[in-house]
């Protein structure tokens, strides 16, 4: 059986997938919940990494926007260019 991850044991991503299994709705979305935090609290430290700790929270959240939408839209609804003040 091929896996999802060519690093996991068949075994060990049938457990993963039986957990998910048994998981409810708001279980589920409570993972996802913290993923996603944690993707974002990965990409605030390698913007803080980037810029320096000392950048202002609307700038982190700036350049934070800047990882996710396209430029003509950080242009237009925050007057910020990602390929001038950086990501």
């Amino acid at each position: 059986m091929r896996t999802q991850s060519p690093d996991t044991p068949p075994e060990i991503e049938e457990m993963l997938l039986e957990r998910y299994r048994q998981m409810s709705p708001g279980e589920k979305l409570r993972s996802v919940q913290d993923l996603n935090r944690t993707v974002q609290l990965m990409a605030l430290a390698g913007i803080r990494s980037r810029h320096g700790s000392g950048l202002s929270e609307r700038e982190l959240r700036l350049r934070l926007a800047a990882l996710r939408l396209d430029r003509e839209t950080m242009i237009k609804v925050f007057s910020w260019d990602p390929e001038i003040e950086g990501y």
